[in-house]
């Protein structure tokens, strides 16, 4: 059995390389592990120091022959296996692991699983990672005590006691030290400004695991992220995408080292926390799911904010591209765990101060883009609604109004939901990716989304004014609220304007979260 064991001395590890099983004295390769990484030495003889002159004539070469039959002889006793090692021997090679290397042995098998959980060792790692605080060079005494008595413990406690206590302990300090990078928020998002630092500081990542019927599961890493104003983009492409009619399943995971500091040379191999964000079902990938296509793709929206790219021809998987916003996506991609996805604080309602005001005060930014470029990016202030806008459940916050013309807006550049694989890319004209974040009077986000959304023909305005141009219009919706966007193509400068946009927040979500009763 070879696996990397990292930091163990080499020692160690050229004692267990260079034991030949017995009766097997002539050159042999072996493999030994150095720095993480698997190397293939080739050794002389027991009796010879490597590269040494091998003795001449017909007694020595028949001699030789004579070694290397009984090497290549198949026996039970020339394989070297570190599990046949006593658990003392093996115990003290763990001892000289880190705690990542440490983890990786745990997951050997029962055997090493158990030694893995030794508490003298991850006790030694624990006071290693976390001494006592120095101050003038000195250790205070009672902390010193502290420790010795719990050296002299370790003993006693559950097998496994300390490894626990030092992994709560490594959490505890990462969610510290993603809480002050976090606390900064944006004045008109609402949102923190450091996101690019917090994914940096913690490692972040996300994959994909898609599940087949019969059981099996492929991990896909990202290929591509980028971070906008107000939502991160994630996207998966390749050339090993499993048969799309054996998927039953795709689960969106966050993925965090355990250890800070080891995101820059980012491995499979290493012990990372999953965290489920969102459980999605291939079967609802119909033609009512379908956003657009062009002449090399069609492609899909599983809410909530999934794209699924298929290939026209063979209807097979291209690309898988994830749409996070920013709202409590740090909790969400770290706090879950693999089978059960984080669960937000339930709300305590604040009470509204002038309920016969209705919605005041409110805020919203809202952003359409796509491969980077971004073609709408506005910030709206003093948002309002009293009770005479109830629309069936809903409550109606107009934000650019048809009669106000000095509130029309265009979107810069060409709308389009931009893709690529590995070989080809592309655009498709009618889509693109909106963000939305809308705060209550309090500064807190009400409604957020982030979420691919389709340009369609639509009747032009009746209760606004004429305008010259083909009307088009935006529709988004969900659990809280729905958005309504009209616009007008102006051929003459080639370009969409915003006529209309106006959001329904579902009067269940404002009563729970103001604890009214409108």
């Amino acid at each position: 059995m070879a696996m990397p064991f990292g930091a163990a001395p080499a020692a160690w590890l050229l004692w267990l390389s260079f034991r030949e099983p017995r009766g097997c004295r002539g050159a042999r390769r072996v493999q030994v592990w150095k720095d993480g990484e698997r190397q293939c030495l080739k050794l002389g003889s027991l009796g010879t120091r490597p590269g040494a002159m091998l003795p001449a004539g017909p007694a020595a070469l028949s001699r030789r022959a004579r070694q290397d039959k009984v090497c290549r002889r198949p026996s039970t006793g020339c394989s070297a296996s570190l599990d046949s090692l006593p658990s003392e021997v093996l115990l003290k090679i763990l001892s000289y692991l880190d705690a990542a290397a440490l983890l990786c042995a745990g997951c050997v098998n029962r055997r090493f699983y158990h030694l893995a959980n030794d508490n003298f060792i991850w006790i030694r790692i624990y006071s290693t990672a976390f001494s006592p605080r120095r101050s003038h060079w000195r250790v205070d005494p009672a902390e010193k005590t502290d420790l010795s008595v719990n050296l002299l413990s370790a003993g006693d406690k559950e097998a496994g006691y300390w490894k626990k206590e030092y992994l709560t302990k490594q959490i505890a300090s990462v969610k510290a030290a993603l809480a002050r990078v976090l606390k900064p928020l944006h004045p008109h998002t609402g949102l923190p400004m450091k996101t690019k630092e917090a994914l940096r500081v913690s490692g972040l990542g996300w994959v994909i695991i898609l599940r087949a019927a019969d059981g099996r599961e492929y991990t896909m890493e990202h290929a591509d992220l980028s971070v906008n104003d107000s939502s991160v983009t994630v996207v998966w492409y390749g050339k090993d995408w499993p048969p799309l009619a054996t998927l039953s399943t795709l689960d969106l995971c966050g993925v965090t080292p355990v250890f800070m500091g080891q995101s820059r040379t980012p491995s499979r191999i290493r012990p990372r926390w999953h965290s489920l964000i969102t459980k999605y079902q291939l079967s609802q990938l119909t033609e009512s799911s379908a956003v657009g296509g062009d002449r090399l793709m069609r492609v899909f929206c599983l809410p909530p904010g999934l794209v699924v790219g298929l290939w026209k021809r063979e209807e097979e998987l291209a690309f898988v591209m994830a749409n996070l916003h920013l709202h409590c996506l740090v909790e969400r991609s770290m706090l879950g765990s693999p089978a059960v996805p984080y669960e937000l604080p339930p709300h305590t309602p604040v009470s509204d101060d002038s309920p016969e005001r209705g919605l005041h005060g409110y805020r919203l930014h809202v952003d359409m883009h796509s491969g980077g470029v971004s073609c709408l990016c506005g910030s709206f202030h003093n948002l309002s609604a009293s009770k005479g806008y109830l629309e069936n459940e809903y409550m109606k916050l107009t934000v650019i109004s048809f009669k106000n013309n000095t509130e029309h807006l265009p979107l810069i550049g060409k709308v389009g939901l931009s893709w690529k694989t590995n070989s080809f890319d592309g655009c498709i004209k009618s889509c693109s990716i909106m963000d939305l974040t809308l705060l209550e009077e309090y500064g807190k986000p009400f409604w957020c989304f982030s979420s691919p959304v389709c340009v369609r023909c639509c009747p032009g305005p009746s209760d606004g004014p004429n305008f010259l141009g083909e009307a088009y219009c935006v529709d988004y919706s969900d659990s809280e609220g729905r958005l309504h966007m009209e616009l007008v193509w102006v051929e003459e400068t080639e370009e969409y304007f915003i006529v209309s946009l106006a959001l329904y927040l579902r009067l269940a979500k404002v009563n729970q979260w103001f604890g009214t009763q409108y």
